[in-house]
């Protein structure tokens, strides 16, 4: 990429008389680096690499104006004015890196859990935002007036920490937006019962907002479209900015998407890689045509800056919002300025989403110092250690991430492939339908090692007498084996044919008819290879020994994941097992009842069961006399996902004497 495709987004930019360099933002996205709801030194670091990274805004996290928002301590909130000193040490670090700050204020309303603190959520009425979550309590008139004055509170300490403007969230099926739609707010009072009266909680946060923080420019966030049957749409949204605008000076219309509900508009919030490439610019392009004199800000799974710069040359929006692009890589402004190749987000939810859900820091698959910019800068800056020569056996995420980083850590470095390109299992998951993003995580580090000059050796299958002393890769201080898993198969005698993970994927178009496939992981190996047969026309049935379908795929994929299945017409077997099979009939038993049924015209069965570390040569080289160092990283350590593989690689190749008190010093540091 170069600095020509993205000129539209290098001009500067008055937003509410705040000056921009340019009219790249990262908009508010969670972290869960936060201690007793106040931000840490790992926000601030964490910002601070963005900030420096060329950015002209950062948007915060949402900051919970009361604690029945809290949810967690590890949640950012503003409930008092001791929580002043800690947001401005990030104000600080911002404007140092010469990017402007806007604080996003928010009440997360019905979905703000209270398993941490035993208390309960507060919404317009007692409906739970899916099924099977707290019941919150119907706010009165006197809650009411509490929020109220908590948003107004917020905004104060916003502009005393050194602010420079302040978000209003009215999206993301928040609190706000509860009231304001029609699909969660049943009232019939004078918060509730019609359009102006849903519209009323709004106006009186943004009046105590302005009032409380005199000078400030303020910006909503909306959602352009709930995506539910009775919620708000577009053009309900467009009349509920007009109104907003007329009455109040808002320096900004942010526009997003979704509705915070258990169903697939929660889906969209957090657009995974099988949505495809900004699938919801549309959304802003709407705003931006009915208020063209009103800054108007995109967010919409954009992936890259061109991308991005494509919605400012066609008029769409004034700026442009990268939360996941920035985690991936913070430099990312700066790297497309000087022409320079960036580490590209996957769109996989798995680092930062995912671990959101856990209620972990969020970290990611490309990017493995996320949350830990200072210990790793240190890492990077030390001194420099003995040379030692390296040899990386593997070329999966895991080996290429090993080998980069012990080249950069100045070793001399010789990555060993058995196959004909690196990527690993990660090749053949870019072959599924959906799944194709994943490709990035071969294809960029494979381009990072050419650059590099590491002495890359493919179609070089390694055994551990290659490595013993007179073997023909004798010689190596260090052996770090990256060698991945393998998948496994479990016959069916006298049944169909049986294919495992990866013989399925490279007979995806010959699998036809009707296919069982066994998903005893529940992650995204078995539903994206289902979906994909789906697609092709073959009758699928996905049999699942939990209660769950894809238990560790992140619900926010996971409810756009099963809608597509369901569209599709696959059929899911919960708490079922195959137990045995007979000609085209497959045998599954009920986990719960014992009794069984029967699949008839089964044409094959693809077995997605629990894989296997490739770790022969490790368990070969393990305190035999004379063999070098080893290290095993990623599936050969044991059998995970790509988030592990990554970062393991790269602690490995830093900490090569020892990289478990490494892993623990960056922990600690983090």
């Amino acid at each position: 990429m170069t600095s020509s495709e993205i000129r539209p987004l290098l001009d500067p930019f008055l937003l509410g008389g705040v000056y921009l360099r340019n009219r790249v933002f990262v908009p508010g996205h969670t972290t869960n680096f936060g201690h007793d709801n106040r931000p840490t030194v790992r926000h601030v670091d964490y910002h601070a690499e963005r900030a420096n990274g060329g950015v002209g805004m950062i948007i915060t996290e949402a900051i919970r104006v009361h604690p029945t928002s809290a949810g967690r301590h590890i949640s950012l909130g503003s409930f008092d004015d001791g929580s002043i000193p800690a947001y401005a040490a990030v104000a600080e670090a911002v404007r140092a890196g010469g990017a402007a700050i806007f604080a996003q204020i928010m009440h997360a309303g019905r979905q703000a859990s209270g398993d941490a603190t035993r208390t309960a959520a507060w919404a317009p009425t007692g409906v739970p935002w899916a099924a099977g979550a707290h019941i919150p309590h119907a706010m009165g008139r006197g809650d009411i007036a509490t929020v109220v004055a908590a948003f107004g509170a917020a905004a104060r300490r916003m502009r005393a920490a050194g602010y420079d403007g302040v978000e209003v969230h009215l999206g993301h099926g928040h609190l706000l937006q509860q009231f304001l739609s029609p699909f969660s707010n049943t009232r019939d009072d004078a918060y509730g019962g019609d359009a102006d009266r849903r519209l009323r909680l709004t106006r009186e946060v943004l009046t105590e907002v302005l009032a409380q923080a005199p000078g400030l420019p303020v910006g909503i966030r909306v959602s352009a479209d709930e995506f539910l049957p009775g919620g708000l749409t577009p053009a309900d949204v467009v009349e509920i900015v007009a109104t907003l605008r007329g009455e109040f000076p808002l320096a900004y219309v942010h526009v997003s998407h979704s509705a915070y509900h258990g169903s697939y508009s929660l889906a969209t919030q957090m657009a995974d890689m099988s949505f495809g490439h900004a699938p919801f610019r549309h959304h802003a392009a709407l705003f931006k045509r009915e208020f063209p004199d009103l800054p108007v800000l995109a967010v919409c799974r954009l992936d890259t800056l061109a991308e991005a710069a494509d919605l400012v040359r066609s008029g769409d929006a004034d700026l442009v919002g990268l939360a996941r692009p920035h985690i991936a890589d913070p430099h990312l402004v700066r790297h497309a300025m000087a022409g320079e190749p960036a580490r590209s987000c996957l769109a996989c939810n798995q680092g930062c989403v995912g671990r959101l859900e856990a209620s972990l820091p969020i970290s990611c698959v490309v990017n493995p110092e996320v949350g830990a910019e200072r210990a790793w800068a240190a890492v990077w800056s030390g001194p420099h250690k003995e040379t030692r020569r390296v040899l990386v056996v593997g070329g999966g995420p895991a080996g290429t991430e090993a080998a980069l980083a012990a080249h950069r850590a100045g070793h001399e470095v010789t990555l060993a492939e058995a196959a004909d390109r690196l990527g690993g299992q990660i090749v053949l998951a870019a072959q599924v339908a959906g799944r194709e993003r994943l490709g990035l995580l071969a294809a960029e580090p494979a381009a990072q090692l050419a650059a590099t000059g590491v002495s890359v050796r493919l179609g070089l299958r390694v055994t551990a007498d290659d490595l013993l002393p007179g073997g023909r890769l004798a010689g190596f201080d260090d052996v770090i084996v990256a060698t991945g898993s393998r998948p496994s198969r479990r016959e069916l005698p006298g049944g169909p044919p049986v294919f495992d993970l990866w013989q399925a994927v490279r007979a995806l178009a010959d699998l036809r008819g009707t296919v069982v496939v066994r998903d005893d992981e529940g992650t995204w190996a078995a539903a994206s290879v289902a979906e994909h047969l789906a697609r092709l026309g073959t009758k699928v049935h996905l049999v699942v020994p939990t209660a769950s379908l894809a238990a560790r795929v992140t619900t926010y994929s996971k409810l756009a994941l099963t809608r597509r299945l369901g569209d599709l017409g696959v059929k899911a077997h919960l708490l079922r097992s195959v137990t045995g099979a007979d000609g085209d009939r497959v045998t599954l038993q009920d986990s719960l009842t014992g009794e069984t049924e029967e699949l008839t015209g089964v044409s094959a069965v693809v077995d997605a069961g629990r894989p296997e570390a490739a770790d022969e040569i490790y368990r070969a080289l393990d305190g035999q006399d004379g063999a070098p160092r080893v290290h095993v990283v990623g599936d050969a350590n044991a059998p995970r996902t790509a988030l592990e593989a990554v970062y393991e690689g790269r602690l490995a190749g830093v900490f090569l004497t020892d990289p478990a008190s490494g892993a623990t010093a960056l922990a600690q540091a983090g």
